[in-house]
């Protein structure tokens, strides 16, 4: 493939605290500890200090990978070395996260896997006495069904329909059938569909929760570049979290601190994501994870009948710390607590809810990481291409609005001049003699001359876009072109990764797509990636 790389504030797809982000804005500074530059990494390797258990971590993620609800797990040597190496101490982890999507949801999801993969090849580069584990934290706590419970392949929306509560990791996939057969079913059967038709088979056929499931599917993908895949929601894990468990549910320091933050950035005109609330845990048995709420003196898990004092409620917590799952805003805490982290990569939105967190890490004296916006791609197939380079489009214009791609085209490739600015500067000139007339007869008939003249920019603007939508009629063929580009690559006028599940574009070039994701991807230049076949 081909690549072209455009800068994020030409796409109009990605707000303004991300662009100041990327662009080093000083009122942004205190919000993060250090830049996305190999020199920012340099400075935090300098005094990086771990608070994971390194061999419980390991013996968990081996767990995991072996555990008996996941026989045919290949577990890639790969996979094996980096878990190993997860034990010494000069060896640290780029994390991403996403939910439990089904089939892997938009193409972002294998985008924030692949800027983990590269960017730990380009440290292990620059810091050669370092070693460094891309690790894809799996957000099976979550419990927000409607987010993950589809997917979009093609022009079809593939949709579990299912009555659910409680983390959707947990959740048992035995009506996951008639999606798997829909799913399988656009695949078809040319290129390398029967592949991936047997990995999602397999994934969702012979296992039993949608945790195990995807954990089979992505190390599918992934596996043999070494990423290590990581589910949180352990008994261990989060007994190494307890005592700030305890400490924020109690003081409720989260919630003051982002507070705080938030108040800030707001004045700074950041658009916040997130609202912490007095308490950022939830209550978590199987079917079940519901929202903790303080009543005077006693903790209450919101429609339930469970009940806590103080006491009991510490108690609980030391004796089954697996029931408190974090929200949103503790849920980073919780990661950077049980990894020896150095980066964390995400969306646009990712971005800007992390910058409201770093007052509460700063609180409990946790390493704030690096924070990396994901790469960002658009991949355009043979055909579309074709008819791209036969208009002579830009990679930049082709995220403008239709209509603009249009009138821009037409403007290039007329035999007229549709442009009347040339007769307008003309028409200002005699306007401000007429105004110098006016003046001199009346000097109250300013505003006057001042309105016809308003008028008349008006109705020659009205001409230009006659001229230009006439001139239209006369390319009209290629205009459909335009169209067609358009709705080929921008789904619903929505970003290509923010819609299309991979799966097409395996059937296509199998896991040459993903080589060539890593292959192009750069995840410090911070540009969005055109690919074109």
């Amino acid at each position: 493939m081909d690549a072209n790389c455009i800068d994020y504030h030409e796409t109009g797809f990605f707000s303004k605290t991300v662009i100041d982000y990327l662009e080093d804005v000083p009122e942004l500074k205190s919000f993060y500890s250090h830049r996305p530059t190999l020199k920012g990494f340099h400075e935090l390797l300098e005094h990086k200090q771990v608070t994971a258990n390194r061999n419980l971590l390991a013996q968990v993620l081996t767990e995991q990978y072996n555990k008996a609800g996941n026989p045919e797990m290949p577990f890639a040597s790969t996979v094996q070395a980096n878990i190993e190496l997860l034990k010494a101490d000069h060896t640290y982890t780029i994390t991403t996260g996403h939910q439990l999507n089904v089939f892997t949801g938009p193409l972002y999801f294998l985008y924030k896997i692949v800027t983990a993969i590269k960017l730990c090849r380009q440290l292990e580069e620059a810091f050669p006495d370092k070693k460094f584990v891309p690790v894809y934290w799996m957000a099976s706590e979550d419990h927000d069904f409607a987010e993950i419970n589809y997917t979009n392949i093609g022009s079809k929306k593939i949709q579990w329909n299912e009555q659910v509560s409680g983390a959707t990791g947990r959740l048992a996939i035995k009506t996951f059938r008639e999606c798997l057969t829909q799913y399988k079913g656009v695949l078809g059967l040319e290129g390398h569909a029967t592949e991936l038709a047997q990995i999602v088979e397999t994934a969702y056929g012979s296992h039993h929760t949608l945790a195990d499931a995807m954990r089979y599917l992505v190390n599918a993908l992934f596996g043999q570049y070494g990423l290590v895949i990581i589910d949180a929601d352990d008994s261990r894990l989060k007994q190494q979290f307890a005592d700030i468990i305890k400490e924020d549910i109690i003081e409720q320091n989260s919630f003051k601190h982002i507070s705080a933050s938030n108040t800030l950035l707001q004045n700074l005109g950041v658009h916040t994501q997130v609202n912490p609330r007095e308490i950022n845990f939830f209550y978590l048995q199987d079917n079940l994870r519901e929202r903790i709420v303080q009543e005077g003196d006693i903790y209450h898990v919101l429609n339930t009948s469970i009940r806590f004092t103080q006491q009991e409620l510490e108690q609980e917590i030391d004796t089954h710390p697996e029931r408190f799952s974090p929200n949103v805003v503790m849920r980073p805490m919780y990661q950077e607590y049980i990894l020896p982290n150095l980066a964390y990569i995400g969306g646009g939105a990712e971005i800007v809810y992390w910058l409201q967190l770093k007052a509460n890490f700063d609180h409990y004296n946790i390493p704030f990481p690096i924070l990396i916006l994901r790469n960002s791609g658009l991949v355009i197939r043979k055909e579309t291409t074709a008819k791209v380079r036969k208009m002579q489009l830009k990679p930049a214009q082709l995220f403008k609005d239709t209509d603009i791609i249009k009138n821009e085209w037409v403007k290039a490739h007329t035999q007229h001049e549709l442009s009347l600015k040339d007769e307008w500067r003309e028409l200002q000139c005699i306007f401000e003699k007429l105004k110098l007339r006016a003046h001199k007869i009346d000097p109250t008939l300013g505003p006057s001359t001042n309105a016809v003249q308003a008028r008349l920019k008006h109705a020659i603007d009205n001409l230009e876009r006659k001229l230009i939508k006439a001139e239209k009629r006369n390319h009209e063929t290629h205009l459909r072109q335009i169209e067609a580009i358009k709705q080929d690559i921008f789904p619903k006028n929505s970003l290509q990764e923010r819609s299309e599940n991979f799966g097409l574009f395996y059937v296509k070039w199998g896991q040459v797509f993903i080589d060539e994701l890593i292959r192009n991807f750069e995840p410090l230049e911070f540009k969005f990636t055109v690919l074109s076949e």
